[in-house]
């Protein structure tokens, strides 16, 4: 296979009470991945709070900034980390990334994914910071950033290893897998046959095969996994669609 597939159970969709033991569970059903959100959580009037999965999960801006308070934050990672070897998939949805490089590295963040929408001013200087703190960086972009946005990223001197496209909008709950971004995969599939390319948002049976045909690898899944009668069998559907999907090489 030209990319190996990757299914990341987003962990805000498990049961936050047994947090290790979920862990756990999800990688011996199979996951390859734990896919971690780092959101700001609003807590007063005017700040966007909305419901997604089983827990508070938000981008939130009053006015344009962020509030300081997070959903998942480094403690927890480095609460986890003592109980799991797994790859934690850390996707940073904050308007300060760099703020958070150190403590999630030494917190044992595996991947820290920034969004491209906060970063265009010194993402060079945040990509190499990621890598000296020993995380694995990638970028993530909205449905409504154009995809040519992070092509300077994956393209740098110090490139990005993998793009994340968002396959709803951020913070705001109840939504359906947005077809339409299948565009911006396949334009990133055509032209980096080799990068990692992950979707989230609204990942499961019924849209698995649209999002591995158009060339996404890397596949975060939420309710559809930890909803699920048999959560291991929807994990295999997921990595078998990927699969089927690649290239002949």
């Amino acid at each position: 296979m030209v990319v190996s597939p990757k299914i990341a159970p987003s962990m805000l969709s498990s049961d936050f009470a047994n947090l290790a033991a979920e862990a756990k569970r999800m990688v011996d059903l199979g996951a390859d991945w734990l896919h971690m959100d780092i959101m700001h959580l609003a807590l007063s009037k005017g700040y966007l709070v909305s419901r997604y999965s089983r827990v508070y999960n938000s981008l939130c801006y009053s006015g344009r900034h962020f509030v300081p308070n997070l959903t998942i934050g480094a403690p927890v990672i480095e609460s986890l980390r003592k109980h799991t070897s797994a790859y934690l998939d850390c996707h940073l949805m904050v308007t300060n990334p760099m703020d958070y490089v150190e403590q999630m590295g030494k917190a044992g963040a595996s991947g820290f994914t920034f969004h491209v929408e906060v970063a265009k001013e010194n993402w060079q200087e945040l990509v190499s910071k990621i890598r000296s703190a020993g995380m694995r960086p990638g970028v993530a972009l909205k449905p409504r950033t154009p995809v040519e946005d992070v092509y300077p990223l994956v393209e740098g001197e110090t490139p990005v290893e993998m793009v994340l496209v968002m396959t709803v909008e951020p913070g705001f709950g109840g939504q359906k897998f947005m077809p339409s971004m299948m565009d911006k995969v396949r334009a990133l599939r055509q032209k980096y046959p080799t990068l990692d390319i992950e979707v989230d948002g609204g990942l499961g049976p019924s849209t698995i095969e649209a999002a591995a045909a158009a060339g996404a690898n890397c596949i975060v899944a939420g309710s559809s996994v930890f909803g699920a009668p048999e959560p291991g069998k929807v994990i295999s559907l997921l990595r078998t669609s990927v699969e089927k999907a690649q290239p002949i090489t």
